[in-house]
């Protein structure tokens, strides 16, 4: 391969010279996330030449564009997934599509970010969808459902099983058209200040948890809290909660919870593969052309994809720091608290099915794929898996 392809060493095919003029992903993309902060990605492309009349007859109009997050500022995963977005899309757009990022509370509260998007304040979020569950129960199909899919499940789902056209008919009725922009792949169940010995451990236990999974926490006897990550340390470090669940190894050193809570549990019931959303305002989406939309559709697939391979390894690492540096304390969940979880998710889902159309529609269609994911999974991954834990030894 490599110089024996295309002419003699030295000599580059014609298509080679033009991607590398026009690559569009620069080395950096897998190291620390930039500064989010009022991060102007426009900063960041100083070799990009200022749109011309090329860029004109590509059908690219120039546009200076404002995402807002509902994550922190120099945050791992979470953050740098919005900054890749930010970065990707001007850089593809050859900079005609300048995206200036602010993090939660620059320019909105994290919580105010769908609002400011569906009324053009703000031009795009990035966010997990089950945020929005106060709008509509179905959003959480597109961050997370208990004991639902993992990320390639949701992947599939949202690509080719039906998901993105559900998601675009939910969105649209707030003016909003999503993409799927990152996944933290398997989550754990959280950090707990005392250990859980039985379901009688969850009465009244105050625990951050959002979405459909809050819902199924209150039904077992707890009391979930929705607040955003800039405001778990403080309220675990106050006793305001007990216990909170954030994301996994990597992000969860990162906040420094081990201090406040010894206790991690695993498995994350909640959130198998947690997807990240990108919400572009719908007016804007419609005013493109289709080659901005193309660009603003691979950005996000980008995103989506480097987020999944910085989870799966930095998980891994941070995990070992956690247990081996900080001494923390990984602990099972109880099986009787998984039973129980398990019997209020089938409650909740059972009551969004019943719902209005949308939320049938998008619930069938879920579980549709959700059960043939399984059917698949089972001579899968989960069978090599399996097989993997206890026949194989570390080299």
């Amino acid at each position: 391969m490599g110089d024996s392809e295309g002419g003699k060493k030295g000599d580059q095919p014609q298509h080679r010279k033009l991607f590398s003029r026009r690559k569009f992903m620069t080395t950096g993309a897998l190291g620390t996330a930039g500064l989010l902060t009022g991060c102007d990605c426009a900063e960041r492309l100083q070799s990009v030449e200022t749109p011309d009349a090329g860029l004109a007859r590509s059908n690219i109009k120039p546009r200076e564009l404002k995402m807002v997050t509902t994550w922190p500022k120099n945050f791992p995963g979470l953050g740098q997934a919005a900054e890749n977005l930010a970065r990707f899309i001007t850089e593809m757009s050859g900079g005609a599509m300048r995206v200036k990022l602010y993090a939660a509370g620059e320019l909105v509260g994290a919580f105010d970010v769908f609002d400011a998007v569906s009324s053009g304040a703000a031009d795009i979020y990035h966010a997990a969808e089950y945020y929005w569950t106060g709008r509509n129960q179905a959003y959480s199909f597109f961050t997370a459902v208990p004991f639902g899919m993992t990320a390639s499940e949701i992947m599939g789902w949202t690509e080719f099983g039906g998901g993105q056209q559900l998601w675009d008919e939910l969105a649209a009725g707030y003016n909003l058209k999503p993409f799927a922009a990152g996944n933290t792949g398997h989550q754990m169940g959280g950090w707990f200040r005392k250990e859980l010995h039985s379901v009688e451990d969850l009465r009244g236990l105050k625990m951050r948890i959002p979405g459909m999974a809050g819902e199924v926490l209150r039904r077992a006897g707890g009391s979930p809290v929705t607040m955003p990550g800039s405001e778990l340390y403080q309220s675990l470090q106050s006793g305001a909660i007990d216990a909170t669940e954030w994301v996994g190894p990597w992000n969860d050193v990162a906040f420094g919870f081990y201090r406040e809570a010894q206790f991690y549990y695993w498995p994350g019931f909640h959130e198998p593969g947690a997807q990240l959303g990108a919400g572009f305002n719908l007016d804007l989406w419609n005013d493109m052309s289709l080659q901005e939309k193309s660009i603003i559709e691979n950005a996000c697939r980008a995103a989506n994809h480097l987020a999944i391979a910085q989870y799966a390894h930095y998980n891994g690492v941070s995990l070992k720091t956690l247990t081996e540096k900080y001494g923390v304390k990984l602990r099972q969940m109880p099986e009787d608290i998984m039973a129980l979880f398990a019997e209020k998710t089938v409650e909740v889902l059972r009551e969004i099915g019943e719902g209005d159309d949308l939320s049938k529609r998008i619930f069938e269609s879920y579980r549709t794929a959700l059960n043939e994911g399984i059917e698949w999974n089972s001579i899968s991954d989960q069978a090599f898996l399996d097989a993997r834990s206890r026949l194989f030894r570390a080299l």
